[in-house]
């Protein structure tokens, strides 16, 4: 049988491996932890949800980035207040991790524009799409996809980062001898952590 994994009795290590997956997560295209769906309401109160791709996660500031276009409807959420749920899970490793938090479009500025500085030419050209995002179409195809730009101008007026700030974290693991879940609330920079039942 394997063993439990150093985290299974310890809520401080629970929460440390959580970051830990993220962050990797944030690195490795192929993790789970690499796509968490995200949740937001749009303006008439109706939730909203989709995947994003994780670009960034600070264990230690306890926030999460991901990009947007600023012609789509998640950006015209969180523009106008909607706060933020991720929410990923890894069969592999048996964990799910559930975050709420606010998030911060951040558009033409500082955040954002070292954001697209570290983004990929194949990425960075999906803002260049024309007509915007979630545009009606006639058939399928009838959009326009630009062509790499390696100088990195097409698209960068339609270019988000968002930062989301944690506020509450649900964690949990899976295992046949017993599962293990926790819950995370944040006060200020510190959490305080509680076992919860599964």
């Amino acid at each position: 049988m394997d063993p439990l994994p150093p985290f299974y009795d310890d809520l401080d290590a629970f929460r440390a491996e959580a970051w830990r997956q993220l962050g990797e997560g944030a690195e490795r295209g192929r993790s789970p932890f690499h796509v968490p769906a995200l949740a937001t309401v749009d303006g008439q109160g109706r939730p909203r949800l989709r995947t994003v791709v994780l670009r960034a996660a600070d264990a230690g500031a306890g926030t999460l980035r991901f990009h947007c276009d600023a012609r789509s409807d998640k950006a015209r959420a969180i523009a106008g207040g909607s706060g933020a749920a991720l929410h990923v899970y890894d069969a592999q490793t048996k964990l799910q991790v559930r975050i709420e938090g606010s998030a911060r479009l951040h558009h033409g500025d500082a955040v954002a524009a070292a954001a697209w500085a570290g983004s990929r030419a194949m990425s960075r050209v999906c803002y260049g799409i024309a007509p915007a995002p979630g545009t009606p179409l006639e058939e399928g195809g009838a959009y326009l996809m630009p062509e790499e730009d390696p100088d990195g101008r097409i698209g960068r007026e339609n270019f988000c980062a968002v930062v989301v700030r944690a506020a509450f974290l649900d964690l949990l693991y899976l295992d046949r001898r017993g599962h293990r879940r926790a819950e995370y609330r944040r006060d200020g920079d510190a959490w305080t952590g509680r076992w919860v039942v599964p």
